[in-house]
């Protein structure tokens, strides 16, 4: 069996960073919203699980934008449900 590949060393996958308890209660504030209403991202993703990410972990993802320079997106860590 060959190595493993690093998902966050990829070029196509933006930065992924867990958020600390402070970041994540300015980001709610400022739009005043609830983690509910935060796009959601599996626990299983390939990018969350690269960096740990736990399930209720609010996960910053960080794109190169050619227009507005740097975009940022939070996504709420959720368990994929059962098929």
């Amino acid at each position: 069996m060959g190595t493993l590949l690093d998902v966050l060393k990829h070029e196509m996958v933006p930065d992924h960073q867990i958020m600390s308890e402070e970041e994540v209660a300015e980001l709610l504030a400022t739009y005043q919203i609830s983690l509910e209403q935060l796009p959601k991202i599996y626990h299983d993703d390939p990018a969350v699980r690269a960096i740990e990410g736990d399930i209720g972990d609010i996960v910053r993802i960080v794109r190169d934008s050619r227009t507005a320079g740097r975009a940022e997106a939070y996504r709420l860590v959720i368990k994929r449900p059962k098929k």
